[in-house]
């Protein structure tokens, strides 16, 4: 009888107890509200911030906007640098733009970006001589009908999408240097060179500095009066004979000719920075929650600014609105037991390269990181929820953690009853959202974790990504269930079991 007793009063003890939490949990969510998400998100999605590409001014503003909050919320500056705490955690970056490439057939000179498209990362010591050998289509059965290793090569193929075949085929079979004709004419060509300049003048981000010389040969696309020039053909004969039945006799007939060319690539340095405001926690602070969200985007398109309101504006909203809402519960004495730290990341845009610089440079330690909330794209409804706003994309919830996806699930049935969907966290989605986020950076270390999206839309990565588009009621929603679900986890007396290893071979977006 006295054991029975006993038991009742500890399971009334637990009941009471965890319903406290529960109407806690409650009254700090409810500062989690539409006009302050609002007014946040005008700021980032602002003219003012030029699109926040990485690098640029715009980035900068908006870092110190984050910083700014989180110095107001009283937020500790967890990143030691010199004798100083800092909120930015320095990220340097390296990008390789074009420099002086070109193309020199009969001593005549034709430049990139006007009559040829270098596509490619090589670099060059100076010109370099070549035979170029023509291979039809560049198909593999094209190959037997000529002698390529150690030359050039150059195919006739119906689209740029076919380069990729043509180039692994090619350099396979021992090629040097791939020359395509993808255009049928001039005009034609100085359209797809006006792209490519838009595209790669800006040059690629990475964390690894690339190196000075490369031994990727790239791809060269040459217009069709530069192909003339190569091989004395117009190209309507050049398609004829790339696909002729008699490959042989065809290609006879195109003999092989020579150019030279040289490719520079200028590396230069770019300084950007992660975002870090921390939250200590009470018994357990020495196990952290990361919530991350990138405040990047893709900035100018020409005249236009790319506001990112969606992307990821919506998310950096949402993130500083959990770190007030969990700043206010510590001052009131009610946690969180584990610590927060609140991390808006740099360079998601270009190739998640701030999340990816810290998981390498972690300012706590991996190991004691219990789950990664990361939030990217949150304030919109997707075509095909137009009839049913009240849903959120959850990925990756139980790619590592049973327990974390159990928790996840529960959560939402006791707080905010969204139909949770999670088309995108199948393994064999094409879209593969997955390894497309922040989060990835933290799941491919086994750390668990759960990506909140609500899928894409005619916007995605546009001008017209604006603030005017915004469901405020979805993104003050989906905010609390992030709220929640990091209320749980922050102060539960375990932290979720991983029972699953990912997939180190599957992690390549």
């Amino acid at each position: 009888m006295k054991k029975l007793l006993i038991t009742l009063m500890l399971g009334l003890i637990f009941a009471s107890t965890y319903a406290q939490n529960e109407q806690d949990a409650r009254q700090y969510a409810e500062t989690i509200t539409k006009d302050d998400l609002y007014d946040y998100l005008s700021i980032l999605a602002s003219d003012a911030l030029e699109g926040r590409e990485t690098g640029t001014r715009g980035q900068k503003m908006a870092a110190a906007f984050i910083r700014h909050h989180f110095e107001e919320l009283g937020l500790q500056a967890p990143v030691q640098i010199g004798g100083m705490m800092s909120y930015y955690q320095p990220v340097a970056l390296y990008t390789s733009r074009p420099g002086d490439i070109y193309v020199k057939v009969k001593e005549v000179r034709y430049d990139n970006f006007k009559d040829i498209i270098y596509y490619g990362s090589a670099s060059t010591a100076g010109e370099v001589a070549s035979e170029v050998v023509f291979i039809g289509q560049g198909q593999e059965e094209d190959l037997k009908a000529a002698d390529i290793k150690g030359k050039g090569v150059f195919a006739v193929i119906d689209n740029i999408q076919g380069a990729r075949t043509v180039m692994e085929v090619a350099t396979r079979a021992g090629a040097k240097t791939v020359f395509l004709l993808s255009t049928s004419t001039d005009e034609e060509f100085a359209g797809v060179a006006d792209q490519f300049k838009h595209w790669l003048s800006g040059g690629r981000l990475s964390v690894e500095k690339p190196s000075a010389t490369s031994s990727s040969p790239g791809v060269f696309f040459l217009s069709p009066s530069v192909a003339e020039k190569l091989y004395g053909k117009s190209a309507v004969e050049l398609k004829e004979a790339a696909s002729a039945v008699d490959k042989k006799a065809a290609f006879k007939k195109i003999k092989p000719s020579g150019l030279t060319y040289k490719i520079q690539q200028n590396i230069e340095l770019v300084q950007t920075e992660n975002v870090l405001g921390y939250l200590e926690g009470t018994d357990k602070k020495d196990e952290l929650l990361v919530i991350t969200a990138h405040y990047d985007h893709i900035g100018r398109d020409g005249e236009e600014i790319n506001n990112g309101a969606d992307d990821d504006g919506s998310g950096v909203s949402a993130v500083i609105e959990l770190a007030e809402a969990f700043t206010k519960a510590k001052e009131e004495g009610k946690g969180p037991r584990r610590s927060i730290l609140f991390m808006l990341v740099t360079g998601e845009e270009k190739g998640l390269l701030g999340s990816e610089y810290y998981a390498a440079n972690p300012i706590f330690p991996l190991e004691n990181t219990v789950v990664n909330l990361n939030i990217d794209m949150i304030g919109r409804v997707d075509p095909a929820h137009k009839d049913n706003p009240n849903y959120v994309y959850l990925v990756g919830s139980n790619r590592l953690s049973t327990e974390l996806h159990e928790i996840s699930e529960k959560v939402n049935d006791t707080f905010t009853q969204f139909d949770l969907d999670y088309t995108y966290n199948d393994e064999s989605h094409p879209d593969r959202i997955y390894y497309r986020s922040d989060h990835w950076n933290f799941a491919k270390n086994n750390i668990p974790v759960i990506f909140y999206f609500n899928g894409t839309h005619d916007d995605y990565h546009q001008p017209t990504d604006t603030i005017d588009k915004i469901n405020f009621e979805m993104l003050t929603k989906r905010a609390k269930l992030v709220f929640y679900t990091a209320w749980v986890l922050a102060n539960r007396d375990s932290r979720p079991v991983v029972d699953k290893l990912q997939d180190q071979k599957m992690g390549k977006n």
